[in-house]
């Protein structure tokens, strides 16, 4: 049945009447892109594959991360040029199979992987409002509905000619497109800014733990010269947790949060939620106890060397070391000391079917220990660095939240 002419929710007030309908044939022509052999990868022209749309909000020549060698009749075959459409033909999860990235750079043409199919353009459309309609959920419902394979997910040049979706007239495509290109713009610049302070903080903590920038005192007297001492000096408990019988559902689903790796991961620095709970007969039954707040949680398995704060009492299992510290020692400074340490871990690491780290030598990592003061003044400093990246992050999280919000409204 043909679908029905609609309007969008949310519109600029210059514009009525209905979207229509087109096929995506209407505006492409499809082609599949180039297989070569392994030994033309790697120098050549430019060659847009699966990574290169999954990356990009928009692809530019600069931004193509490989390239093939092949003739000048073959770039003549299979060029991308401005407008076009780039489609990932095939993937493992149906969420990613089909998505789309336009190419904007009229400058430089391009070539594509056999793993992509291009849309060329061969009729009117504003290219960036394209490309913002084949990621709304109306077309990427429509081109993963249709997608075929078992183990691998693909579409074919056949699917996506017939995916159809609503288009308004040009000047209002124009004008959605330049409207949200100022939000991607002003995510662009935070991510930006966020990633020129996560690189000044790795820079001024390789030079404070290096000693060659040093704090002074509120009279501008030096501080002390720094000690080395090992974390298990550091330590009044350093303890690994364990972990309840998973077949015992009383063990779970209690009221003492049970850390896993992934809270860490997704949290950093700060522990304020688990995503598990466990019972205080889980608890009794194991080797995992109560580590109170403001404790160093690290990590010996997976994520190896990854280091938190627990900000709420938490139970554990012995994939992490928990870290009691002695009275005169400040936890942010050792909590920033074992990150800086990270890469050295690797020495420590034991071998067997993944690499780990073990309680023990954890425990010998040899940290050097300034003063209390300058503990203290050093984990203000950084800390201070950390609030400004956390910034960053929750205005990237409320501009991206806003521009999905807008989409949903703006697009049909």
């Amino acid at each position: 049945m043909e679908k029905q002419n609609i309007k969008p929710k949310l519109r600029f007030p210059e514009f009525s009447g209905d979207w229509e309908f087109k096929k995506l044939v209407e505006l492409l022509e499809f082609k599949n892109g180039i297989n070569a052999s392994k030994e033309q990868y790697g120098q050549g022209v430019k060659f847009i594959n699966v990574l290169d749309i999954l990356n990009n909000e928009f692809i530019t020549y600069d931004k193509i991360i490989g390239s093939v060698d092949v003739d000048n009749d073959t770039v003549n075959k299979y060029p991308v040029n401005f407008g076009d459409i780039l489609f990932q033909r095939s993937s493992e999860t149906r969420e990613e199979v089909g998505t789309a990235s336009v190419y904007l750079d009229n400058q430089k043409t391009a070539t594509f992987g056999g793993f992509v199919i291009r849309g060329r353009k061969i009729s009117e459309y504003i290219p960036l409002f394209l490309n913002q309609l084949l990621k709304t959920d109306m077309a990427r419902n429509d081109i993963t509905s249709k997608s075929g394979g078992s183990t691998r997910y693909n579409v074919g040049q056949e699917t996506l000619a017939n995916v159809t979706l609503p288009f308004p007239c040009l000047a209002e495509q124009t004008k959605i497109s330049s409207f949200i290109t100022v939000v991607s713009e002003k995510i662009s610049q935070l991510k930006k800014k966020k990633s020129l302070l996560e690189q000044y903080k790795k820079g001024v903590m390789q030079k404070i733990f290096d000693q060659e920038v040093r704090f002074k005192d509120d009279n501008g007297n030096e501080f002390p010269d720094w000690i080395v001492k090992t974390v298990e000096n550091l330590c009044a408990v350093a303890k690994s947790g364990g972990t309840p019988i998973s077949t015992k559902k009383e063990f779970y689903d209690g009221d003492i949060p049970f850390l896993s790796i992934s809270d860490m991961t997704l949290q950093g620095k700060y522990l304020n939620y688990t995503s598990n709970h466990v019972s205080k007969l889980g608890i009794e039954s194991s080797a995992s106890w109560i580590v109170p707040v403001n404790s160093i949680i690290y990590s010996m398995y997976a994520s190896i060397g990854f280091v938190s704060i627990n900000k709420i009492p938490i139970a554990t299992s012995q994939a992490v070391l928990n870290l009691i510290l002695k009275k005169g020692i400040n936890t942010e400074f050792v909590y920033y000391s074992l990150a800086h340490f990270q890469v050295k871990t690797i020495k420590y690491i034991t071998t067997g079917t993944q690499g780990n780290l073990n309680a023990h030598s954890v425990k010998s990592f040899e940290i050097s220990l300034p003063s209390f003061p300058e503990q203290t003044k050093i984990a203000n400093f950084l800390s201070a660095i950390d609030e400004k990246i956390n910034q960053c992050s929750n205005q990237i999280g409320k501009t991206e939240s806003y521009k999905k919000g807008l989409l949903q409204q703006m697009f049909v």
